[in-house]
């Protein structure tokens, strides 16, 4: 046998049981060579489990803030919805800049806030907002040709002239 077949016939003793000097425990070296081996991948291991859990813990910490976050933006555009916003999503950017840092602010209250500061984001009259006036257009001339096609019609049907109703009738064509 070559030193090294024998090395690994050779024992070491266990340092745990020193004592007076019964007790001594005899480990073959080879063996103790690979608890040693097992118990340092084993130590490797619990290092990087240990790391994935802090990265795993850091992450849903992480996910839990975006979901607060996620979660008060869906409820103040909520209450901006039902408190009649004409443009949701400036006046959800406008609201968050009222909120700034400050995640548990009162959300009706900076609804009221802007509807104050910024009414013309809302679809309700203001008090004391002035009401724009209906401008000319089309649809006037519209409605006031049909108010004299109705004129002509109960000419024709009341008086029966002939006239009157070929009057009525070109009239009828060329708005019809």
């Amino acid at each position: 046998m070559s030193p090294i077949d024998r090395e690994g016939d050779v024992s070491s003793e266990d340092t745990e049981a020193r004592g007076d000097g019964d007790g001594l425990k005899l480990v073959p070296v080879a063996e103790s060579i690979r608890y040693r081996k097992r118990a340092q991948s084993a130590e490797k291991k619990v290092e990087a489990m240990a790391e994935e859990l802090a990265e795993a813990k850091a992450r849903a910490s992480e996910m839990a803030e975006q979901l607060g976050v996620t979660q008060m933006e869906q409820e103040l555009t909520r209450k901006l919805a039902a408190a009649g916003t004409v443009d949701l999503e400036t006046s959800v950017l406008l609201a968050k800049a009222k909120m700034g840092t400050g995640r548990q602010a009162d959300l009706d209250g900076v609804v009221e806030q802007l509807r104050k500061e910024k009414g013309y984001l809302f679809a309700g009259q203001q008090p004391g907002a002035a009401t724009a006036t209906k401008t000319a257009g089309a649809k006037d001339r519209m409605q006031s040709s049909q108010a004299i096609l109705e004129r002509a019609a109960k000419r024709a049907a009341t008086t029966g002239n002939r006239t009157d109703l070929q009057e009525y009738l070109k009239l009828r064509r060329s708005f019809v």
